[in-house]
Order: structure tokens, then sequence, then C-alpha cells
């Protein structure tokens, strides 16, 4: 039986990144061996939309409140691109250390967790 889901994020500089999950994000984890980090992710949901051309994954955090969010990652120096307005919520992209972004957003629609 499935129990779980393993999302992965390649990375121009996966070192600094995993810094950023454990340091910044405060992310339990555990070492998988010779520094390589393996985190705890909040409860999750999964969606199928779908695809006009190739078929693609994307990885969003969810928050109750992203303006609050984004300021207690403000104060961290986390820097979030512009606050968009969706029909299913609002939302933002951390910029990671190693250079891509990582989709976060306060829903506005029922949640399955």
């Amino acid at each position: 039986m499935i129990n779980g889901a393993h999302v992965i994020i390649y990375s121009r500089d996966a070192e600094a990144d995993r810094d950023f999950f454990r340091d910044t994000l405060g992310y339990p984890h555990v070492d998988a061996g010779h520094g390589w980090l393996i985190f705890r992710l909040p409860p999750a949901e999964v969606a199928m939309h779908p695809a006009d051309g190739e078929p693609a994954h994307e990885l969003y955090l969810m928050c109750d409140d992203l303006e609050a969010t984004m300021a207690e990652l403000s104060a961290k120096g986390v820097e979030c691109t512009a606050v968009t307005e969706e029909r299913w919520g609002v939302r933002t992209a951390l910029r990671l250390p190693g250079g891509s972004e990582l989709g976060l957003y306060e829903p506005r629609h029922p949640v399955a967790i």
C-alpha cells in the first residue's frame, strides 16, 4: 500500500537549498548519509490539471495567511515574487538559493487536508 510521496527538487545549488529548507523554513529532516538531507513536509494534497503541451509537475507550499507568512519569511531574508490573485487563491513564489522558485499560496478553495 502506498503510504507517502517523495518530492524531488532539482537545483543548481542543492546544498544551499537544503540549508534553506533546514535553517530558514525549519523543516524537520533526516540525513540519508553524507549530508543528503530528506525533509518532512507538511500534509499534502495532489490535483490533476489538463496540459496544453508537454505534461509537467509543480510544487506549491500552502499557508493560511499569505501576507503573514511572507512577512515571517522576509524577516529571515527570503525574497518572494509579486503576489497575484487567482480564482483559487493568492500566490507568490519563494526564491531558493539555488536559483529556482517554489510556489507558495493561500488557498481560497476547499482543501483536502
